[in-house]
């Protein structure tokens, strides 16, 4: 298999797991940008994430046109040219519209690491507000506007949440987004129980600063690859499972 082909496999397998375990239903997507250019990313067309196959992975521009494909694109894929024009670093962009994440993109509450695992957040997790620049829309991001002020809002961090909406995730492989965004859904889950039970302690900046150190060793059968492995099998793909 060569590597452009295994990127994309990988691709399709993402899209599985992130339906698998709960993060997607029939909306939300994950992005890779493309190996040879990085003035390109590969997407699924418009469909949901558990039925992604390779064929239904189209090539995009940064501002969002398609390269030769008139099939139907997700509306919201400005959300991952914008992120890849402003982020040198970042090479796939998980967005979804988990539940235990929505909570706290409309409280005054954030969500802050509290758990080794999900101190792949960052030190913070901001918030988006579509109508702090745009006014009254249907709060999804549907341009390259709307997009770059997200951006923004996410700096140079590893996750952001959108208020009534969702969040959205980066990382500099596939399977850390994906693994960012699971953990982000986990630590919001956790995070929302440990707060009725009194007073949580999170986890301080040195902690999370060893942390992603540690995750960013990418040694062979810990972190992202063992997750990797775990949430693929969980998926229906064993090492001799084709990918669709």
């Amino acid at each position: 298999m060569t590597e452009h082909k295994a990127l994309l496999s990988d691709l399709v397998v993402a899209s599985r797991i992130l339906a698998n375990e709960g993060i997607c239903d029939a909306f939300g997507h994950i992005s890779v940008r493309h190996p040879e250019n990085p003035e390109r990313f590969f997407l699924a067309r418009a469909v949901a994430p558990e039925l992604v196959t390779i064929e239904d992975i189209v090539e995009f521009n940064l501002d969002g046109t398609a390269v030769c494909d008139d099939r139907k694109p997700f509306l919201e894929r400005f959300i991952h040219g914008t992120l890849m024009a402003a982020r040198p670093d970042v090479q796939s962009v998980v967005h979804s519209h988990s539940r235990g994440v929505i909570p706290f993109g409309i409280t005054d509450t954030p969500i802050r690491p509290l758990l080794h695992s999900c101190g792949v957040l960052g030190h913070e997790v901001p918030i988006w507000d579509a109508g702090d620049v745009f006014g009254d829309t249907n709060l999804l991001i549907s341009s390259n506007d709307m997009g770059n002020d997200f951006a923004v809002k996410l700096g140079d961090g590893r996750a952001a949440l959108m208020r009534g909406h969702g969040s959205t995730v980066v990382g500099r492989s596939i399977r850390e987004a994906v693994y960012t965004a699971i953990y982000l859904d986990v630590n919001a889950q956790l995070q929302a129980t440990a707060m009725q039970l009194g007073t949580v302690k999170y986890l301080t900046e040195g902690e999370i600063d060893l942390i992603q150190s540690r995750l960013g060793d990418a040694k062979p059968g810990e972190g992202y690859d063992r997750t990797w492995q775990y949430w693929a099998r969980r998926a229906g793909f064993g090492s001799d499972a084709p990918v669709p």
